[in-house]
């Protein structure tokens, strides 16, 4: 069973600390906030999650009542198929936002589970609307956060509808790069927190194409493979699978 998330107080000062000045600012929240407009942003969040790895966030049917604001760790989302299984649909990590699949139907219509021991700041929805509509710029970058899930699930079903599986794993392995980047870390050599199987679902693939996939593109000097770790030699070579010019 997994473990029950634990749910913690956190005082003003503390959220100041987690939000005002956490590294991961420039991506959760927009920029241009005044000092003022910044404190009300800290007042919103009340709570804050830690969960093992394996726990639920939440869970499919649930109601919606906040988002979360991945501070520290790694997430799936996935759905349940007809015939049983779990269908990966998203894989997210920190300084992104987590619950939004449940604003319209106000109820969540996807489980998310740690990949591993994490950290969420609560943010109720309720009250993230008000001050939406007394602080523009919040709204804005609100807007935009929709806009880019939206682009986001285009892009899945265009990389699900017309690449090859060697497309597919290529575009997933640069679009890792390139969010690992965002946050300071290296864009070659980062750590898969998802296993094998977990990626062929998100990509529509077997297990075993995916593997030799990954084998594939060792053995041809693009990638080095050590179990979950992953570096990256020839970011190009993956790029231009995608067509992508490389930078």
């Amino acid at each position: 069973m997994s473990a029950i998330p634990v749910l913690r107080p956190v005082s003003l000062d503390r959220l100041r600390t987690a939000c005002s000045n956490c590294g991961l600012k420039e991506l959760c929240l927009p920029v241009g906030l005044t000092p003022d407009e910044m404190a009300r942003i800290d007042s919103l969040i009340g709570t804050r999650r830690t969960l093992k790895k394996g726990a639920h966030l939440y869970r499919s049917g649930e109601p919606f009542e906040a988002l979360h604001a991945i501070r520290t760790g790694f997430f799936k989302t996935t759905v349940l198929l007809e015939d049983g299984r779990d269908q990966v649909t998203g894989f997210q990590m920190s300084g992104e936002l987590l619950g939004l699949d449940g604003i319209g139907s106000e109820k969540h219509t996807c489980d998310a589970m740690a990949l591993e021991d994490s950290e969420v700041c609560v943010i109720p929805y309720a009250s993230l609307e008000t001050l939406s509509r007394e602080v523009h710029t919040l709204q804005h970058h609100f807007h935009k956060v929709l806009s880019r899930e939206i682009v986001r699930d285009h892009g899945v079903m265009m990389l699900l509808g017309s690449m090859r599986a060697e497309e597919r794993l290529a575009a997933f392995l640069v679009n890792l790069s390139q969010r690992f980047t965002s946050r300071g870390y290296s864009p070659s050599e980062f750590y898969l927190r998802m296993t094998r199987e977990e990626i062929g679902s998100y990509l529509g693939l077997k297990l075993e194409t995916v593997s030799r996939v990954f084998s594939r593109f060792q053995d041809e000097g693009t990638i080095a493979v050590q179990q979950k770790h992953i570096r990256i030699i020839d970011i190009p070579r993956l790029k231009q699978l995608i067509g992508q010019r490389p930078c």
